[in-house]
């Protein structure tokens, strides 16, 4: 009778050889945007990048002709290139070459790869595309049409379709954004670092509402304190103005004052003057939040 191995010594072999083919290169190929083991082919030029956000910034850049920019359709991706062995193939995990696991994380459905697994990806059915931060960590809004942290299934305002638009400072869309976004208190979406640089130049209103996104009372006690020690030449004393708040969408009567007009339903001066008299200063607010 013929010598045979041990079958838990080969299982065993087996499975160290294949720990070391997922290992393999792990870290030492992609782009600044994915760590993966290889490119891709776009189908849409037939040429060959790291990654789609590669494609699009190269093929969107102002030193291409406009008529010819474009986006790759992330989900017509067929064909990849093994960075190990340079192996031209149908989209899989693992090289049908060399055998190397191309990316820890894989979507079949996303022709998507990464071997960053810490972010945590899952892929969202109702999204259509894989997203970040573990999927027991979020749920699909249907009306707004995106993931949103479990944290806010009970408490966010509903915007249809509320991340399917670009950012309303960069300009970049949302909805396919690897950035950090964050939802304002009025429900609209923006880039986490978009805020940020806002603030740093003393604007706390949503850019598309309007609406105030943080705590703002102690702006309004210091502006009751400037109304009241800046007081209005004799012919403006008694002149009547029309404004619009923004926070709380009421429309009122108020006496004109060139500082800043304060609402009489919610006392913000988040305002705008709509009719009767001269414009007041619109930089009253941010004058006060310096």
């Amino acid at each position: 009778m013929e010598n045979g191995l041990d079958p838990q010594m080969s299982n065993t072999s087996h499975g160290s050889e294949d720990e070391s083919l997922m290992e393999m290169g792990s870290g030492s190929f992609g782009c600044s945007h994915y760590r993966r083991r290889c490119k891709i082919r776009a189908p849409c030029c037939d040429e060959i990048f790291d990654c789609r956000h590669c494609h699009n910034e190269s093929k969107n850049s102002l030193e291409v002709n406009p008529l010819n920019r474009h986006d790759i359709p992330r989900h017509e991706l067929k064909r990849v290139i093994c960075s190990l062995c340079h192996t031209e193939q149908d989209v899989q995990q693992n090289c049908i070459q060399c055998g190397v696991c191309m990316g820890k994380y894989y979507c079949s459905k996303c022709k998507f790869f990464d071997d960053d697994v810490s972010k945590n990806q899952y892929h969202c059915d109702k999204c259509g595309i894989c997203r970040t931060g573990g999927k027991e960590n979020f749920f699909h809004c249907n009306k707004c049409g995106c993931c949103y942290s479990r944290l806010m299934k009970d408490s966010h305002i509903c915007i249809e379709k509320a991340m399917h638009h670009n950012c309303p400072v960069c300009f970049e869309y949302l909805f396919e954004t690897t950035k950090d976004i964050t939802v304002l208190p009025c429900g609209h979406t923006i880039h986490l670092q978009c805020v940020k640089e806002m603030e740093q130049h003393f604007q706390y209103s949503c850019p598309v509402c309007s609406k105030s996104y943080c705590d703002m009372s102690q702006v309004w006690q210091r502006l009751d304190h400037e109304v009241a020690s800046t007081p209005m030449p004799q012919l403006y004393k008694n002149k009547m103005v029309w404004i619009l708040c923004n926070d709380c969408g009421e429309t009122s009567e108020v006496n004109f004052h060139i500082v800043a007009h304060k609402c009489v339903k919610c006392n913000s001066y988040n305002t705008k003057q709509t009719r009767g008299g001269p414009a007041s200063c619109s930089s009253g607010v941010e004058e006060m939040v310096r």
